[in-house]
């Protein structure tokens, strides 16, 4: 048998590069998914006193959670969701957001005031997008009576400081288009971007087939000490914002 090619050498090493890689993200992803609370080391940000609230924060997996909870995170959804997914390509589906909600892959930043009674939450997931380890976030969602007093962007920055304690390289999310709110407080007030991913980036051409943007915020590197001591440098659904 004659010589290999190198142009099909440089193919197959390419390609085990790429599942290296890949093997490293998702390492990264399965670690930060054994933890018992994301929070731990956030523990300042487990409290929320401003603008007239007195909460506090909780980090639990949806496994974690009791039905009556799950049944709550689901009615404000329903609650403040539905005329938007009604009013756009897929359409309201209960039992699609319960599976969603319930999946135990979830993860949940609860705020509670001072008798327990849940005000607010994050969904959230340790994932893999495109063969990038990212916080993607399903949803935001607050009471009416609590919105506007910063505590959604406290939440976001909470998911911000938990995708750099776990070395999630972004955090992601799903807008729909005409929930204009929304999107100016990600792009404006949280300083997220039109990801690449996002269709009217990768389709311009039939942006219009689309209801949706992707949408995400780069995660600083995280500095480590490697063991000689020099330092070295580590990456460290529909989401709506009722805030």
């Amino acid at each position: 048998m004659g010589r290999k090619s190198a142009k099909g050498k440089e193919k197959k090493l390419r390609r085990k590069e790429e599942q290296a890689i890949i093997a490293v993200s998702k390492a990264a992803v399965d670690e930060a998914n054994k933890l018992t609370d994301p929070m731990a080391n956030l523990l300042p940000f487990k409290k929320y006193n401003r603008n007239g609230l007195n909460l506090t924060i909780d980090c639990q997996r949806s496994t974690s959670l009791s039905e009556e909870y799950l049944d709550w995170a689901f009615n404000l959804t329903k609650k403040n969701m539905q005329t938007l997914y009604e009013n756009g390509n897929s359409g309201w589906k209960s039992w699609e957001k319960k599976e969603e909600l319930t999946d135990e892959r979830a993860w949940y930043l609860i705020a509670k005031d001072a008798e327990g009674t849940p005000v607010g939450f994050v969904h959230f997931r340790f994932d893999l997008d495109f063969e990038e380890e990212v916080v993607y976030c399903y949803e935001i969602q607050l009471t009416e009576g609590i919105r506007r007093k910063g505590l959604g962007k406290f939440l976001m920055q909470i998911l911000s400081l938990i995708a750099h304690k776990t070395q999630m390289r972004k955090v992601m999310l799903t807008v729909f288009k005409d929930n204009t709110s929304a999107y100016g407080f990600f792009k404006n007030v949280l300083n997220f971007d039109v990801d690449e991913t996002s269709p009217s980036l990768y389709d311009p051409m039939n942006e219009e087939d689309y209801d949706y943007e992707i949408m995400s915020k780069e995660i600083p590197l995280k500095k480590t000490n490697n063991p000689e001591g020099a330092v070295s440098t580590q990456s460290t659904p529909v989401v709506q914002a009722t805030a």
